[in-house]
């Protein structure tokens, strides 16, 4: 897959005498008793040499000219990796949020051309500094809530002139931020009813145009009743697979409509939301090597509806845990949110939901390089104020990361630095 980020510092740095959440142990990615795994380890050091991790053990001094971060008996643990966002986009949806606080359902107000066309209609409208700008933003709070990984999906552009507009945004965006930003095409979100034949036009102009600028780039669907049918999806997937594209694909929101069998026998890299799916297409999904993702601030903000991802998990499936950042469904950057939700809702443990939000959806992604505390891994990493990993996910709201480092750069809680002898 195509990521985009900056390199790493070229100081050391130690955190001393922290709780380390290291995840360490386990297969990637991580099923069934793996996914509860943690490898903690209390009272030890985690040096960080450039980029990467160096050691992880008792009593290591600091070299020469490092810095050192006390961890007090803190909660060390990998930076999260947010793997389905939809977090470049210009406007709000607060009108349409007001509809839907008075009685509209999701799927009412999208059959009124409002949700995903209202964004639509706005990302149109802006620039792409203006759209650029607007994800810088949102990438430096993610960063200060402890995400140092994100996915981030094109789609309110629709036409082939904003589509590339949005990926053009993004990676200029993913460019300029110190963590690491997946662009993912999103080619299959809505359907414009306004353009004749829009799915076949999608499929035969945008793709190609988009294959040509973005090589090897993902790209996704929303197969839902109002969105893209079934059909319609899988002449876009086969079309992108002969090119060359990884696919990943929403379905099962709301509705159960046959696009999750159907997705593992294309091979999708993941299916998305699955609040609908049925028992038999869940176990086909956790038989395969298709990653299912769930996405509990939707529940939240929505309907109550989540995931059967304990029962998912039961199966032997790989799963993962993402915000979906977006202005319609789930206006939340917060992968610290995201855990609490997923204990309370979707039936994981703390460390399952942890691993859910790290080392799992960093192998989705292709980044086998982080996700764990271990030497030689990218030196990604959050402290939390909490001495407790349980208190990460039993804590709503606020945020409880001290400090950021990704690639070895502190970007967050530089208070926390100081000099070693």
């Amino acid at each position: 897959m195509v990521a985009w980020g900056v390199g790493g510092s070229s100081l050391s740095i130690l955190f001393r005498n922290v709780r380390a959440v290291t995840l360490a142990a386990g297969s990637t990615p991580r099923r069934l008793g793996e996914l509860g795994a943690g490898s903690v380890r209390d009272g030890v050091d985690v040096l960080v040499e450039g980029a990467r991790i160096s050691r992880v053990e008792s009593g290591v001094r600091a070299p020469s000219a490092s810095r050192i971060i006390e961890g007090r008996g803190r909660v060390l643990m990998p930076g999260f990796v947010d793997c389905h966002t939809h977090a470049c986009w210009a406007g709000d949806r607060l009108v349409e949020w007001e509809m839907k606080r008075a009685g509209a359902s999701y799927l009412d107000i999208l059959g009124a051309g409002g949700g995903i066309m209202s964004t639509v209609r706005s990302v149109r409208r802006a620039s792409e500094p203006d759209l650029a700008t607007n994800l810088t933003h949102r990438l430096a709070v993610m960063a200060r809530e402890g995400t140092t990984t994100v996915e981030v999906k094109s789609g309110y552009g629709l036409t082939t002139e904003h589509e590339l507009k949005m990926l053009r945004a993004i990676t200029s965006a993913g460019t300029a931020w110190k963590g690491t930003v997946v662009p993912t095409a999103l080619l299959g979100h809505a359907i414009d009813a306004d353009v004749p034949n829009f799915a076949e036009r999608v499929v035969y102009e945008t793709l190609p145009a988009v294959s040509a600028a973005f090589p090897g780039i993902s790209v996704d669907a929303y197969c839902e009743k109002g969105a893209w049918s079934v059909e319609e999806a899988l002449r876009l997937f086969e079309q992108a697979r002969s090119m060359g594209h990884p696919i990943r694909v929403h379905a099962d929101q709301f509705n159960a409509l046959g696009m999750v069998p159907a997705a593992v026998g294309l091979g999708a890299v993941s299916v998305d939301h699955l609040e609908a799916a049925k028992e038999q297409d869940l176990a086909t999904l956790a038989a395969s090597q298709t990653f299912g993702v769930a996405l509990p601030v939707c529940g939240f903000h929505l309907d109550a509806r989540y995931a059967p991802a304990r029962r998912f998990v039961e199966m032997g499936g790989a799963i993962a845990i993402a915000t979906n950042l977006n202005p319609g469904s789930a206006p939340s950057s917060s992968m610290p949110l995201v855990i609490a939700l997923a204990v309370r809702h979707l039936g994981l443990s703390v460390i399952e939901a942890i691993a859910a939000a790290t080392v799992n959806p960093a192998a989705m992604l292709g980044l086998e390089d982080r996700g764990t505390i271990e030497s030689g891994k990218r030196a990604d990493l959050i402290l939390l104020r909490h001495t407790d990993e349980r208190a990460l996910a039993y804590e709503i709201g606020g945020n409880p990361v001290d400090v950021t480092v990704i690639a070895g750069e502190v970007v967050h809680g530089g208070n926390e630095v100081t000099p070693s002898a």
